[in-house]
């Protein structure tokens, strides 16, 4: 499971949120900055994970989206296959100080599925839970931006298992490991959930351009 990962990168990343390692001390603008502060543009798409990269055939795919919601769906590939299909390109930001510009994402809009399951009144956050056990939290404003994608296709090519496929969010406005790889549950809840970097000295909302990398940071 993702909180008895162990790897050296992930006790790594743990005491660089103790030492706030990466902070620049400046706030950017999305509107004026592609961006954001601290971060350095790659041609790659590093990957980084807790250790463990789950193999999750489609044909044992899955997809629940429940919790404060109408109407609760469990999806296999071929019903997620059915709904309607988009492709966006955007732009990613690793807490890690990578960020990877006009990335092409086939897969099916996050306002898609809100029309589908219509959140209840009082649901205010989004918990996500992968096929590896790793789990984390955003709102629910921020799942419903037009620019978030269930992505299972990057560059034109199916998604990798090494970055998360067969398929994972991408929620381009925050840092990376908010977009969260083998996506198994979709749960929309009234109260907030952190996951596991909230958990472990990472910031909760995790916007780019404010530097919300770490909770907190000591910068002595």
């Amino acid at each position: 499971m993702a909180d008895d990962a162990d790897s050296k990168l992930t006790r790594a990343k743990m005491q660089w949120a103790r030492d706030g390692r990466l902070l620049t001390g400046t706030h950017g603008d999305p509107a004026r900055d592609r961006l954001p502060p601290g971060q350095t543009l790659t041609e790659g798409f590093p990957v980084l994970d807790l250790g463990a990269q789950p193999e999750v055939g489609r044909d044992r795919f899955r997809l629940d989206i429940d919790g404060a919601v109408r109407h609760p769906i469990s999806l296999r590939w071929d019903g997620f296959m059915a709904l309607p299909q988009t492709e966006m390109v955007s732009d990613i930001h690793c807490v890690t100080q990578w960020s990877r510009f006009d990335n092409r994402w086939q897969g099916v809009a996050a306002t898609t599925i809100l029309d589908e399951v219509q959140p209840l009144p009082d649901a205010a956050h989004v918990i996500l839970h992968g096929y590896d056990g790793y789990m984390t939290n955003i709102r629910l404003t921020n799942f419903a931006s037009s620019d978030v994608i269930l992505a299972y296709s990057w560059q034109g090519e199916a998604l990798s298992a090494e970055h998360g496929g067969p398929l994972r969010l991408v929620v381009p406005r925050l840092y990376l490991w908010k977009s969260a790889k083998w996506l198994r549950r979709i749960e929309f809840s009234v109260a907030d959930l952190p996951g596991f970097w909230e958990r472990n000295g990472y910031h909760n909302e995790a916007d780019p351009w404010l530097e919300e990398r770490y909770d907190e940071p000591e910068t002595t």
